[in-house]
């Protein structure tokens, strides 16, 4: 491996959605969490409570396993049906169809990402947030569904949210090996209408972070980059254009 391993922070990738993800190793967590979303879809809050309740899910591993992925997937699936969302993170705390930090009788659900990065401020937003959607003013129970990089058990953050997360369904998402990363690579070059060779994609993971999010990233950027100099990608190329970059 390279000794200049790189993270590159180059613009960000396309949104991400349940048919781009790469389920090898997690095929149980994605479609369990795809056909609740469709549950939601087909049952809107007004109706009658389902038979099967709506259990808090948690989803761990470490970075780059695609939990953030799963995250946004669930929430552009429901919001491309009209249906609203809340969502928090490290930096930002937010419904995603309006700014605020109350919970919305609106949302459907309620999405935590890198909850175990949360300030006591947010864990506390968060866990209000918790409350209401497990009871609700008015409606069946909304989804819950929050991503971390350790067991809900070790998770550093207030025991009454901790607790509610252990509580849940918890998946722990295994990282994809070099030929599964690979083959997303190629996958998602094709989709572009281009050719990454295997010499490249070679390259691509033994000089730079393994986060697919990154790779991804690095991928978009060559694909302008070999439309601009109308030049095919290959190492040398790469190389050229890591060389060009500001």
């Amino acid at each position: 491996m390279s000794s200049q391993q790189l993270a590159l922070n180059i613009g960000l990738a396309p949104q991400p959605d349940f048919s781009h993800f790469c389920a090898e190793g997690n095929t149980e967590a994605k479609a369990f969490l795809e056909k609740t979303a469709q549950t939601l879809i087909d049952l809107p809050p007004t109706a009658p409570a389902a038979s099967d309740p709506l259990i808090p899910c948690y989803l761990w591993g470490t970075e780059g396993t695609g939990k953030t992925h799963l995250l946004q997937s669930i929430a552009l699936l429901l919001e491309s049906h009209g249906l609203r969302t809340g969502w928090m993170d490290s930096g930002r705390h937010l419904g995603r169809a309006r700014a605020g930090i109350e919970f919305d009788e609106n949302w459907v659900a309620v999405l935590f990402d890198d909850i175990h990065t949360y300030s006591e401020r947010q864990q506390k937003i968060a866990f209000n947030w918790f409350v209401n959607a497990a009871h609700p003013a008015s409606g069946n129970p909304r989804w819950i569904v929050a991503t971390g990089q350790m067991p809900a058990a070790a998770l550093p953050v207030r025991a009454d949210l901790r607790s509610r997360l252990i509580g849940g369904f918890n998946w722990e998402l295994r990282p994809l090996d070099d030929q599964a990363r690979k083959r997303v690579l190629q996958h998602q070059a094709r989709e572009r209408g281009l050719h990454l060779s295997d010499e490249v994609s070679h390259y691509l993971l033994t000089h730079f972070a393994r986060d697919l999010n990154n790779l991804t990233t690095l991928l978009a950027r060559l694909d302008a980059y070999a439309l601009r100099t109308q030049r095919g990608i290959s190492v040398p190329m790469l190389k050229q254009m890591l060389h060009d970059m500001p």
